[in-house]
């Protein structure tokens, strides 16, 4: 059940304090883990995953079309209940970055991103002037504690946090300039759709043109002292070095964890 929280009381503390909590972690190299939403997004699921001990929620706009009031409402409960939720917008369009950051989330997670240049429209979207173009606007205003540059800088840019997606071919190449990019704070990777991009749909992470791609997009983020972030397996992803991990969806998690626990019970029987 949501509880209710004084919204006023979010002006007397720092209203990104979720996002900054959230950057410390990942770029001080410790487990973080999370969720990303696709299924069924409801507000009190920010509540089950801050009690499952998760770090952070994506609500994903890219495969479905949620309504942009609950979002919003999303974003609202996480931000008073000092959990990050971050949202993948459908494109990385300066649009869909402006009309994403509206709604009031922590961060981004861009999907196919392929250049620098790709990131200098999210810089445009996502800054107010000088150094960006942003027009901010929606209930993400609702966080911050005073209508100028400096509130809007200090209490919801500099703690924005940006994951670039490496999705294709052509974003290998530039997964340097990418990662070296000013607005970006992680570099992520969409594996399912790279391996489906180089011809190998669904190839394993142990398939020898995908670890030449996740040697290639790790070296980027390490060149640019950038952090890196996966979805997959959870176990499978810490044996391999990562920290920044996205442990799956809720609904297909949850289809595992019924698997597992019938199993179980028939072991029991048997």
């Amino acid at each position: 059940m949501l509880r209710s929280v004084d919204v006023t009381a979010t002006h007397e503390r720092d209203c990104m304090q979720p996002a900054a909590e959230l950057k410390r972690r990942v770029l001080a190299g410790q487990l973080t883990t999370g969720i990303l939403v696709t299924d069924h997004l409801w507000p009190q699921i920010v509540e089950i995953a801050k009690a499952g001990g998760l770090d952070y929620l994506i609500v994903d706009c890219e495969h479905q079309a949620h309504p942009s009031d609950l979002v919003a409402l999303v974003c609202a409960t996480g931000r008073l209940a000092g959990f990050p939720v971050l949202i993948r917008p459908p494109q990385t369009s300066e649009a869909a970055v402006r009309a994403a950051l509206d709604l009031g989330p922590c961060g981004l997670l861009l999907p196919a991103v392929e250049s620098g240049a790709h990131l200098d429209e999210v810089r445009e979207a996502a800054w107010l002037p000088p150094r960006g173009n942003r027009r901010p606007g929606g209930p993400g205003n609702r966080w911050v504690s005073a209508f100028n540059y400096e509130a809007f800088r200090t209490e919801v840019e500099d703690d924005l946090i940006i994951i670039p997606q490496i999705e294709t071919p052509a974003a290998l190449e530039h997964a340097r300039e990418i990662a070296g990019h000013e607005i970006t704070t992680v570099l992520g990777i969409g594996p399912f759709d790279l391996s489906s991009q180089l011809g190998i749909c669904g190839a394993p992470l142990d398939h020898p043109q995908m670890q030449a791609a996740l040697t290639t997009w790790r070296a980027a983020a390490a060149a640019a002292g950038k952090p890196t972030w996966m979805i997959g397996p959870g176990l499978n992803l810490v044996g391999m070095g990562f920290r920044f991990i996205c442990i799956g969806e809720p609904s297909a998690l949850l289809t595992v964890a019924l698997r597992n626990q019938l199993a179980q019970m028939r072991r029991e029987i048997d």
